[in-house]
């Protein structure tokens, strides 16, 4: 059998986040500094030059691979050549299940940035089996939905054990502060989601099941209560607003303690939300925000008011922050932990870049390096086998090691 003539391939690297993903690789991976050999592809030959030639002298030699997202055999041809995928083709749930099928027959390594729970769901149902008999790794949701989270209480769970040598079996993570834009393709994959939920009941069921990404023997039975009103949180001693990306995040969560044999326990609730500040300020920032996104759940669920919104307001796919806006975003989130002896600890995830697609990049492309080349030995893939993982399950302390040195992430306790 042939060896694959590159370890990493950026699939729709032409896309907004996709662009930034392959500048991002392009300038991390041109003092050889790790030895991967990759390309790029999409659909457009011309538009992937565009991204050849924007990157400079670094881009003249970097391969270039023609596939659709749509054309399963030009997407077998592509997965044919690496070992590892890594997509930015999004909305997913509209054109991201081809190339999940693909990998998980093939045994390629796959991850993606999507948010979309109920693909992520159907995505499991249709394709684990044959993910666990070719060894195919698929990691989901490994930009800002859901690393900070997801990884966030992975530090704290092993920051907690090492002191007290129990788990967390209560943590909750608050946003102290974010800044940053919005892409087209995030608030397509939003309207979508929106869209599917209006037309299907059984999908509306399923959203409002926190476990809906476990495997089905989960034995998780715990009420979890998710933050969807204005609240005070007397352990953060401020006001608390919904969080919109809590939504994927603690399903994200739950399956990682799931798939990590109830290593969070049992009865382990966990649930996100925005501190707002305190007393009446707070709490008017904290009400701002729930009738800020129930008057954009309500605009989006009615198609004359989502077509004014798409066509006036919300960003159009391929559009988003500005390079500018890329480099003076961050954010700041805070994770509370309790054990069930009452011991606490507090840490704290931050990060140097907009969320969703200047930090999400750096992310991204770091989880496909530690794909290619951390579970890897002599060829050969090791630790984890086939099937469809979580950050927090897949990875380890190289990828939070990779976060803090190439990222511009930081995990502290505080």
């Amino acid at each position: 059998m042939t060896a694959p003539s590159f370890d990493i391939v950026v699939f729709g690297a032409t896309s907004f986040v996709g662009q930034i993903l392959t500048k991002y690789l392009a300038e991390y991976l041109a003092d050889q500094r790790e030895p991967v050999r990759w390309a790029i592809a999409g659909r457009s030959a011309a538009k992937l030059d565009e991204v050849k030639r924007s990157l400079g002298a670094v881009g003249q030699s970097l391969p270039v691979i023609v596939a659709d997202a749509s054309d399963e055999a030009q997407l077998r041809a592509m997965c044919a050549q690496t070992r590892v995928v890594v997509s930015t083709v999004g909305p997913y749930a509209l054109y991201g299940e081809p190339l999940v099928k693909v990998c998980a027959e093939t045994g390629v390594d796959y991850c993606d940035l999507t948010g979309e729970a109920q693909w992520i769901r159907r995505m499991i149902a249709k394709y684990e089996e044959a993910a666990k008999q070719s060894g195919a790794r698929i990691v989901h949701c490994c930009g800002f939905d859901s690393v900070p989270s997801d990884m966030g209480v992975y530090f704290l769970q092993q920051q907690f054990r090492q002191q007290w040598q129990v788990p967390a079996t209560e943590v909750k993570m608050r946003v102290r502060s974010m800044k940053g834009g919005a892409s087209g393709g995030t608030v397509a994959s939003m309207v979508n989601l929106v869209s599917e939920a209006t037309k299907d009941p059984a999908l509306r069921k399923e959203l409002r099941n926190p476990y809906s990404l476990c495997p089905e023997a989960h034995g998780f039975t715990s009420r979890q209560k998710p933050v969807s009103s204005a609240l005070y949180d007397q352990d953060f001693d401020a006001w608390v607003a919904p969080f919109v990306m809590a939504a994927i995040n603690e399903r994200v969560v739950f399956r990682s303690n799931a798939l990590s044999g109830m290593a969070y326990g049992a009865d382990f609730t966990y649930n996100e939300g925005m501190l707002t500040g305190t007393g009446a300020k707070g709490r008017l920032g904290a009400l701002a925000v729930v009738g800020g996104l129930g008057g954009f759940m309500l605009g989006v669920v009615f198609k004359p008011t989502r077509a004014l919104l798409e066509r006036f307001v919300l960003p159009k796919p391929g559009e988003g922050p500005s390079p500018q806006q890329q480099l003076t975003g961050r954010y700041d989130i805070r994770f509370f932990g309790r054990s069930a002896q009452g011991q606490t600890l507090r840490v704290k995830v931050t990060g140097d870049r907009d969320p969703g697609y200047g930090s999400t990049s750096k992310m991204l492309g770091q989880a496909a390096l530690s794909l290619a080349l951390d579970h890897v030995q002599d060829g050969a893939k090791v630790g984890r086998g086939g099937g469809f993982w979580t950050p927090a399950t897949m990875f380890d302390e190289r990828y939070i090691g990779r976060l803090t040195k190439h990222a511009g992430l930081a995990f502290q306790v505080c």
